[in-house]
């Protein structure tokens, strides 16, 4: 065996070393110059900000009362200069900002698909599983926008205020007060649009749900007339989204105009006390054009940081969201495993479906060994798909242990695991690409032969050979070119690809003619012969026609397991107990007999 070491490869940095990661703060980290960065810059800018002021004191002072116009000359090319800084110091700002939005997406991006393609698997159907993308493009379009700049520009307001100060302490007294009245409404605006938008965001997943699967049922819906029905549980919804956004819109439009309006209101009273000093000749005439533009600016920050309060509350709430979508324990390094080649164990294996409470299975536990095939029967609800589901490592199971060559799934690594499983859902769904990169899994070193090779053993090379582009056809969206039948043939082909260990279809031959069920007979007999364990869930006889062993599902609960013909002629039999207890099944595993404890038929 392999000594080799791997790591799974959504591997990320540990948050402080702790049991669980930190995803966003540890892409936050690796931005870290960057934020330095801007602070450099937003220092330089807020200091550079400082030249209209202090022009206009020294021109109202100096210029006019000496009537030097070298003077004058001067100070304007030194302003010029200094204004062309500031402008630079802003742009490298905003880019460095929005490259800052970016990083933090290429950091994050692996993640997030791979929660999107897991939350299914974790939750169930419930929700909206592309909802963390969205979260991610909120997160980034923040930072990207002008709404951080005032995060880094507040830090300065106390150098407004101090310079104020110096001027005259009652203007300085009157400046502070402005601010506090503005900070004020920052916080009420925090306060008062939290939970609207919070509700309005659980309103809108909903609401994209709702949509979504109407979507993907349209032509149903369609034939038998529900859209109107449906577009009201719609309507409904986003009626209700509708009220939210625009009660949290209404609210923030009020501070946001009650900001300006109050900012506005700040300069000219500032503008006011100056001329009063200046009368009183307690301050220059220059120093009333110079306190009301610093006390504008002073100001701006908190005015912008409400403006854009509402992206910051969506910002938090998505990061909030990916936190805890992201969140769990670090990766393991697990030791790569050979490629199983004897069999198949189950041991009282026990799974409750994601976003459920009731057990679908229960206790199930039967051995096979290379080249052994199994039929999966049992009435609808059954627990069949779920045992399914369950031995390819889509479901977890609460209890028992599922092993290939005597390793549980969760010693392989699950990129690794899947070269050597073959998987047929029972809906089929392909992806938008060529016939041969869905049959090779969108492998990009795919082989030619083993793509062929897969096709032949579906019965399906002659089929792909008539369409327009043979293998490289593409297929479009979910298949839509194709068939339901030649879709669930395709589908055979991608889980034979590569001729797997174990080979699990669910409902194989649901939509396929009798050309194809005998095409999936022979498939599964070919891969019985190569040394594959073959589980077949079935309804129809035909699916089972080439396995040689028998599982009963009834409520989740193994009632019978065996060879095929002992089990279908204990249920066939006119003396048949009604209960059937310690029915002993054999198998040929080297571990002998089975006892199997059945509950009443």
């Amino acid at each position: 065996m392999s000594s080799h070491k791997t790591t799974a490869p959504d591997a990320s940095p540990r948050d402080g070393g702790g049991s669980e990661r930190n995803l966003i703060r540890a892409a936050l980290r690796t931005c870290r110059g960057a934020f330095i960065g801007i602070g450099l810059f937003s220092c330089i800018i807020n200091i550079l900000m400082l030249t209209g002021p202090l022009f206009m004191m020294q021109v109202y002072d100096r210029v006019l009362t000496s009537s030097s116009l070298p003077t004058l000359a001067a100070l304007l090319a030194l302003v010029t200069l200094l204004y062309f800084f500031f402008s630079l110091f802003e742009l490298l700002r905003s880019r460095v900002l929005i490259r800052v939005g970016r990083r933090l997406d290429e950091e994050l991006s692996p993640s997030v698909f791979k929660a999107v393609l897991a939350l299914p698997l974790r939750q169930g159907q419930k929700g909206e599983s592309t909802a963390p993308i969205r979260d991610l493009d909120n997160l980034r379009q923040f930072l990207s926008s002008q709404g951080p700049l005032a995060i880094f520009d507040m830090p300065w307001i106390p150098l407004y205020l101090g310079v104020i100060f110096l001027f005259h302490p009652f203007l300085g007294f009157i400046a502070t007060a402005g601010a506090a009245l503005l900070l004020l409404l920052a916080v009420m605006s925090e306060a008062v649009n939290r939970k609207p938008l919070r509700q309005a965001a659980s309103l809108a997943n909903r609401r994209n749900a709702v949509a979504a699967s109407c979507r993907r049922n349209s032509e149903a819906v369609h034939a038998m007339g529900m859209s109107a029905q449906l577009g009201n549980i719609w309507g409904g919804i986003n009626d209700r989204y509708l009220q939210l956004q625009g009660k949290a819109s209404d609210r923030a439009s009020v501070l946001s105009a009650a900001t300006r309006s109050i900012r506005l209101l700040m300069q000219s009273v500032i503008l006011a006390a100056g001329a009063w000093l200046a009368v009183m000749q307690e301050v220059s005439p220059g120093t009333i054009i110079a306190g009301s533009i610093i006390m504008s600016r002073a100001l701006a920050p908190i005015e912008l940081a409400v403006a854009h309060w509402r992206g910051f509350i969506a910002a938090r709430q998505s990061a909030n969201r990916l936190k805890t979508t992201l969140s769990g324990p670090p990766p393991t390094t697990r030791t790569d495993l050979p490629r199983p080649r004897k069999s198949l164990d189950l041991t009282s294996v026990t799974v409750v479906p994601p976003g459920s409470s009731k057990t679908a299975i229960e206790r199930i536990g039967f051995s096979l060994q290379a080249g052994e095939g199994l039929g999966i029967i049992g009435p609808s609800a059954s627990g069949k798909s779920s045992l399914a589901r369950c031995m390819v490592g889509v479901w977890p199971s609460i209890m028992g242990k599922i092993c290939l060559d005597g390793a549980a799934l969760d010693q392989w690594d699950p990129l690794k695991l899947g070269r050597y499983i073959g998987y047929l859902p029972q809906a089929v769904d392909l992806f938008d690409g060529t016939i041969a990169e869905n049959i090779a899994r969108f492998d990009p070193a795919r082989n030619a032969e083993d793509v062929i090779e897969a096709a032949r053993l579906a019965g399906i090379h002659d089929m792909v050979l008539k369409l327009p582009e043979g293998y490289d056809t593409s297929i479009g969206d979910a298949g839509s070119i194709l068939s339901a039948g030649q879709r669930q043939r395709v589908g055979l082909a991608r889980a034979l690809y590569g001729l797997p260990f174990l080979v699990v279809l669910d409902e194989p031959n649901a939509n396929l003619d009798a050309e194809g069920e005998l095409a999936l007979t022979d498939a599964i007999s070919t891969m019985l012969k190569k040394g594959s364990i073959v589980i077949v869930v079935a309804h129809r006889p035909s699916a089972i026609a080439a396995v040689d062993h028998l599982l009963v599902l009834k409520d989740g609960r193994q009632q019978a397991f065996g060879r095929k013909e002992e089990v279908l002629a204990q249920a066939n039999s006119p003396h048949k107990p009604p209960k059937i207890r310690n029915a002993t099944a054999k198998t040929s595993a080297s571990k002998g007999a089975l006892n199997i404890a059945a509950e009443p038929a």
